[in-house]
């Protein structure tokens, strides 16, 4: 029987809840360890689902990751975190899993990557859209299959849903890091390719979002070596679920895929047709997405894959979202050269 791998979970927060319900129950693994400044709260946690797991408070993290029973790191804590313990977790020769990005600037990133390959210890980047069972069929049969032939444009649409707390965007990065990234990444990787050139239109018209010095409301628009076009539509806030979208046009036809429901059950009466509503939030949009991109991560920690996120990816799709920040500002087109 193959050993299991050793995992300590820093961060309970939004995504590292979704993280430890997925690990709890993959054979794969044992958690020994969850890392978070709420200590209570991830006490109560370990004791509802009956686990040995120790509890450590954010300031233990060195004794965490000089555990020598420690495989690997899963990182979910506020993104002003990351690097300090995406590196300590490298320097102690633990694989690393970290929520995007690894570290808040572009250079933090190149470094800890570089780090990454000194030490030989995979880290990975989560871009979990990446895994989701449509967007991957999507990629297949546009790029691999090439379907519906050269692409002149794709197209993404990504709503929130709820509005994200005024304390989450205070620390989230900006909506250009915090959420663009998700889809400058889908619209790259689906392209095989990085832009050369971007233009953002964006407002604000939430009071909480614009006191914050952020914007709710974004048009990133991105051409491509191939001379394909790309649109990414953003918003804080879709009062009608979670609205997540993905068109991608070409000279021989066209994919798309659609917004999930619950069901997809459709009533028709006298009064008109019914349909669920769009599924609520992330956490059940991007389900399957979430644990397959930790399957993913553990195949590379047991050496049956390769990373399929490299570091060109999440150096490249932070330094696009900078260029995209700067357009915003400056009201220009930002040119940009990456490789």
């Amino acid at each position: 029987m193959t050993e299991r791998i050793g995992l300590a979970i820093f961060g309970l927060g939004r995504a590292g809840t979704i993280h430890f319900r997925n690990l709890v129950h993959n054979h794969r693994v044992v958690i020994r360890y969850i890392v978070e400044a709420d200590v209570e709260k991830a006490k109560q946690v370990v004791t509802m689902y009956h686990l040995d797991t120790k509890v450590m408070h954010s300031d233990e993290m060195e004794k965490v990751v000089k555990d020598p029973s420690i495989s690997a790191v899963v990182v979910c804590t506020p993104t002003f975190e990351h690097e300090k313990i995406v590196r300590a977790a490298l320097e102690n020769n633990k694989a690393v899993f970290c929520e995007k990005p690894v570290s808040q600037s572009d250079s933090g990133i190149k470094n800890l990557y570089e780090f990454a390959d000194k030490v030989k210890q995979p880290l990975f980047c989560s871009f979990n859209r990446r895994f989701d069972p449509s967007f991957k069929s999507l990629k297949e049969r546009c790029k691999e299959k090439r379907e519906i032939g050269d692409v002149h444009m794709v197209k993404t649409c990504s709503r929130d849903s709820p509005l994200p707390s005024t304390d989450y965007l205070r620390i989230s990065g900006g909506m250009f890091h915090d959420c663009a990234v998700h889809d400058i990444d889908m619209v790259c990787w689906i392209l095989g390719e990085f832009p050369v050139e971007v233009f953002v239109m964006a407002q604000s018209h939430l009071p909480d979002i614009r006191d914050l010095g952020d914007v709710d409301t974004v048009l990133i628009s991105m051409r491509f070596p191939s001379k394909a076009l790309a649109c990414i539509d953003l918003s804080r806030h879709a009062v009608y679920g979670y609205d997540q979208r993905v068109e991608v046009f070409g000279n021989k036809g066209m994919l798309v895929s659609e917004n999930q429901r619950p069901t997809e059950l459709t009533a028709y009466s006298k009064d008109g047709t019914v349909q669920d509503s769009l599924k609520f939030s992330f956490p059940q949009r991007y389900a399957e997405g979430y644990v397959s991109a930790m399957e993913h991560f553990l195949d590379v920690v047991e050496g049956k894959a390769k990373m399929s996120v490299t570091s060109t990816d999440a150096y490249n799709v932070s330094a696009i979202a900078t260029a995209c920040e700067t357009s915003h500002k400056t009201g220009k087109p930002v040119q940009l050269s990456l490789n």
